[in-house]
């Protein structure tokens, strides 16, 4: 059976080289512009509850917490929630933040008040079970609050395989290569998290690709660029087909109804 995968072994290594990379960069650059519509949308006239499950080093939430808004913190990962404590002490936003070491399937268990907004980014695919655990953390989320959701896009872990010629590779079902210890073992395919979101009862109010060309580009040595234009472009691109299906990853964010 497969389990839920645990980055206690490996968190300085993941916050190096996800975290600290262009493409850390890029993914942040494009989810915080869908993250300020949210922020808008929901009104900051008074400090908003965020849920960042499975948070990891809480980057997007910092910049939320910046804000003014208040923070709990959940990560299976007892490793990566230090490194969060410690980063976000450094940051002066200590205050702002509760933590929780607990897989987010169980977060129902640490709290006693539903949220405004939800961020579950780049989560499921490390999980055995991702429909539930995407059940649970949506389950939190207020009347009129937002589920922001990333995943593994399968298409794009498709494409850039077929690109590579690695047609063989594709044949098999695109086997996990162990080798590659920050690579998830499985995409997700758009449609059925779609799905799973207005099964929910959610109602999808947005969709980004993220990353969607610069992981394909050939060669970055090469070719008139600076990386400040491959921001911006991936920024123009990523809420337009065919660029969204193309993302490396996906970023969808959805907003529970209010109650009648």
């Amino acid at each position: 059976m497969t389990e839920d995968r645990n980055f206690d072994d490996i968190a300085h290594k993941f916050v190096k080289n996800i975290y600290g990379s262009g493409k850390g960069e890029i993914r942040q650059a494009v989810v915080w512009q869908d993250l300020e519509s949210i922020l808008s949308r929901l009104g900051e006239s008074s400090p908003l509850d965020i849920l960042d499950a499975g948070g990891g080093l809480a980057q997007l939430s910092q910049q939320i917490a910046h804000r003014g808004h208040k923070v709990t913190l959940c990560d299976l990962s007892s490793q990566m929630l230090e490194l969060a404590e410690k980063d976000i002490e450094e940051a002066g936003l200590l205050p702002q933040y509760r933590f929780v070491h607990a897989p987010a399937q169980e977060i129902a268990q640490h709290v006693d008040k539903s949220f405004d907004l939800m961020l579950f980014h780049a989560v499921m695919e490390w999980l055995a079970d991702p429909r539930e655990a995407l059940d649970v953390v949506l389950s939190q989320v207020k009347p009129g609050g937002v589920a922001s959701v990333m995943f593994y896009n399968q298409n794009g872990l498709l494409f850039k395989n077929l690109i590579c010629g690695n047609l063989t590779h594709v044949e098999e079902g695109m086997p996990h290569r162990k080798r590659f210890k920050l690579q998830p073992q499985k995409g997700l395919q758009p449609e059925d998290v779609y799905a799973w979101i207005e099964e929910a009862g959610f109602t999808i109010l947005g969709k980004s690709g993220v990353r969607t060309f610069h992981d394909y580009m050939k060669d970055t040595r090469t070719g008139e660029f600076t990386f400040e234009q491959v921001v911006a472009m991936e920024q123009k691109l990523c809420r337009q087909e065919p660029f969204i299906s193309l993302g490396r990853y996906i970023h969808v964010y959805a907003q529970r109804p209010l109650e009648p």
